[in-house]
């Protein structure tokens, strides 16, 4: 049978009883990413108004006596509905949808049916699959390629259709009649149960669907094509928003537009060409900074090397640098008698650094300053360098690398 949500895709509150609840557990995604396992029970009503995930189209929220639903999946016939409350089979309840996302989904699956039926009738592109995003829909065409003229013509005559205001129809057909061989589809699921549901948009497609939609395509407001992709082989991915997603897209899109204007100080017409005189300019001011930095790497390893001190631990932090910066030290230094200890970054937070210096010297210690430092590196011919987490602790690797020093002092 069909559910009441299938029948009705307007309705958003309805009475029900419960046919069953047994024990279940959910595996959903935690706020920290990991998969969590949660208990709780699934509930079999006699009908439904929340739609069970299927037909490229995600799940319903909505509650059942005011009990959060969270999950709802096909089994035959029969829709489970995951709670974390039991619900006493029997009992009368009344079930509520979550408006907002269950007519979002209808305009995204209307739109999607739209869409493939004029890329089909234009161009006889061929849609092979589709997914419901959360933030946008992909449909992907049977197409190594779809031009950007190809895209505004469909864009063109998807918007043409929705002012037209087509209406949408749902017929049930059953499975031996004639016309469902006639019907657009990608074939039922192994457990089909029922009558066949035919989603009709007139004049313009025919559409074996089990998902929800709107009974006229002025529900659809608008359709935004955002472009293709390539995607799995041979394949083209279009990115499309429809309705509401549209308005909020286009909030998105003003929002930023407003704050690029006070930002670059010119209207929205110049935000382009002002972006690449930024971006020329910053790649000048970057190249500048790195033949400085050069110099003075430079500049620095000949102070070091001719400063009374040389010899044993040298020593050397700046809060400005890179792993170039100290290599073009230690490479300017080229010693292999005295350990080089160098860093780059937050005198207290995380940097990076370099010991350089004998190579059975730098082997042994080099994993044991990345402890220290609580970071991690790698290192060969005398060189071991990596990022560090602790930049404060520089003190104890000095202390380290002296302890070292004179135990190989004495030992001689």
């Amino acid at each position: 049978m069909a559910f009441r949500c299938q029948r009705d895709s307007y309705a958003r509150e309805f009475t029900t009883t419960v046919v069953s609840c047994r024990p279940a557990e959910l595996q959903t995604e935690g706020s920290n990413g990991k998969k969590e396992v949660l208990s709780g029970f699934q509930v079999v009503l006699e009908d439904t108004l929340l739609f069970p995930e299927g037909g490229g189209q995600p799940d319903d929220h909505g509650t059942i006596n005011d009990i959060s639903v969270l999950r709802v999946t096909r089994r035959g016939a029969q829709a489970d509905h995951f709670t974390q409350t039991a619900l006493a089979p029997g009992t009368e309840v009344q079930v509520r949808v979550d408006w907002e996302r269950r007519f979002d989904h209808m305009q995204q699956h209307s739109g999607q049916h739209l869409i493939t039926a004029v890329a089909d009738h234009l161009f006889g592109l061929k849609t092979t699959s589709w997914e419901l995003g959360r933030l946008r829909s992909v449909i992907e065409l049977d197409s190594p390629s779809v031009t950007a003229e190809q895209v505004a013509a469909i864009e063109q005559s998807v918007n043409e259709k929705i002012r037209d205001r087509l209406p949408v129809n749902v017929r049930e057909l059953s499975l031996d009649d004639p016309e469902v061989e006639q019907v657009r589809g990608r074939g039922l699921p192994d457990d089909h149960a029922g009558p066949v549901r035919v989603v009709t948009i007139e004049s313009v497609d025919s559409n074996m669907c089990c998902g929800t939609h709107v009974s006229n395509l002025s529900d659809l407001q608008v359709i935004k094509i955002l472009g293709t992709e390539k995607g799995k082989k041979n394949k083209t991915n279009l990115a499309f928003l429809a309705g509401n997603r549209v308005l909020k897209w286009m909030e998105r899109s003003h929002g930023t537009e407003k704050a690029l204007t006070t930002l670059l100080k010119c209207g929205a017409e110049d935000h382009v060409e002002a972006v690449k005189k930024l971006q020329n300019s910053s790649k000048l001011l970057q190249k500048n900074n790195l033949n400085l930095l050069r110099d003075l790497a430079v500049h620095i390893a000949h102070s070091l090397r001719n400063s009374p001190d040389w010899g044993g631990v040298v020593t050397l932090h700046r809060k400005e640098g890179d792993s170039e910066f100290m290599n073009i030290i230690a490479n300017e230094i080229g010693s292999e008698e005295t350990l080089l200890f160098l860093t780059v970054g937050d005198e207290k937070g995380a940097g990076l650094f370099l010991l350089a210096g004998p190579a059975e010297a730098v082997e042994t210690l080099g994993p044991r300053v990345a402890e220290v430092l609580e970071g991690k590196g790698a290192g060969k011919k005398g060189r071991f360098q990596g990022k560090a987490t602790k930049m404060s602790r520089r003190a104890e690797v000095q202390a380290l690398l002296q302890d070292y020093i004179s135990t190989q002092s004495a030992e001689e």
